[in-house]
């Protein structure tokens, strides 16, 4: 009776392993055909450099650091531009430019008022416009 117990749990057991290996397959089948319908293989395409993106890094980037502020320019010539400008135009032209904050965040990092700032970044666009204009690089 032992044996006859044995076999039968034996032949459950084979039974439960070969539909548990069919349902597999099946989930494979399954999975091939999903990837078929919605994907495509590189291979069908002529044109591979559309399928990709460059990462642009600060390699041609200028960084200038204010009040501790990173600013970057990437234009090399404005920033041959922005580097002939005194100390104190600089600064400002990048941080209202380039930085995006407004006269009144200005004046409060270099304590002074915002009508002092608005007119000295007038007179640096001038001046920053002068070197560009000529060309002095």
């Amino acid at each position: 009776m032992y044996q006859n117990i044995y076999e039968q749990v034996l032949k459950q057991f084979c039974k439960f392993c070969t539909r548990v290996l069919k349902n597999e397959v099946c989930n494979i089948f399954r999975e091939q055909n999903r990837r078929q319908k919605y994907e495509t293989e590189l291979s069908t395409f002529e044109n591979t450099s559309q399928l990709c993106a460059n990462d642009e890094y600060f390699l041609d980037k200028h960084i200038f650091e204010i009040c501790g502020i990173k600013v970057s320019v990437s234009d090399s010539d404005l920033a041959d531009a922005v580097c002939k400008l005194p100390e104190d135009k600089r600064n400002i032209i990048l941080l209202s430019y380039f930085a995006g904050l407004s006269d009144v965040e200005i004046s409060r990092r270099f304590n002074t008022i915002p009508q002092t700032i608005f007119a000295r970044r007038k007179r640096s666009l001038k001046l920053l416009q002068s070197i560009l204009g000529k060309g002095d690089f």
